[in-house]
């Protein structure tokens, strides 16, 4: 249960699932047709599906590598956030977006693991959302060449650690593009 007074439904987030991001992603195939199973799902079901697209210094709005995979297509009456940052919420119009469809539970896939899922999780959870990730429908590039640990590891732990995460009044969780349900949390 979300501590969002009067916020009782469900968004799916996409987040950054772009052709220059996702390019030398882990099971990109895969993470992409999961993704695409779940928004299939939630237009079926009336959910709201929110594509979030970055841009920065290496990523150039407009360029080919900034654009959407052409795997996934969002309907144009579905809201596009465009962020600066790691965190979704940070500079955008998310927040709003998200308020004005009564949003209080996030569900949410997409890219990078280790930077633009684990920053949007952490800054939807301490504004007060529920927030499940799903855990097969989310992905990052091998960054071990830096001392990061290979991608299936850094997968497997974000899945780990977001299983478990509670706050008053809220809940994070994972769960597999299978099991995903856009009912509430029902967290005291």
């Amino acid at each position: 249960m979300t501590t969002l007074p009067d916020r009782p439904h469900t968004a799916l987030l996409v987040i950054d699932v772009q052709n220059g991001v996702v390019a030398g992603a882990h099971d990109r195939d895969a993470v992409i047709a999961n993704i695409d199973t779940l928004v299939a799902k939630a237009r079926a079901e009336g959910v709201p599906v929110i594509w979030v697209q970055h841009s920065d210094d290496h990523l150039a709005q407009g360029s080919d590598d900034w654009r959407y995979v052409p795997e996934l297509v969002r309907d144009e009456s579905e809201p596009l956030v465009h962020k600066n940052y790691g965190d979704s919420f940070e500079g955008t119009d998310l927040e709003a977006v998200l308020a004005e469809r009564g949003v209080g539970r996030l569900v949410v896939t997409g890219a990078q693991t280790d930077a633009c899922i684990r920053s949007t999780l952490h800054g939807g959870f301490v504004r007060g959302y529920d927030v499940t990730l799903v855990g097969d429908a989310h992905t990052t590039e091998d960054l071990s060449a830096y001392g990061a640990p290979p991608p299936a590891q850094v997968i497997a732990h974000t899945n780990l650690y977001w299983r478990h995460q509670s706050a008053p009044g809220r809940a994070g969780g994972t769960v597999d593009t299978a099991d995903v349900t856009f009912a509430p949390s029902l967290v005291a």
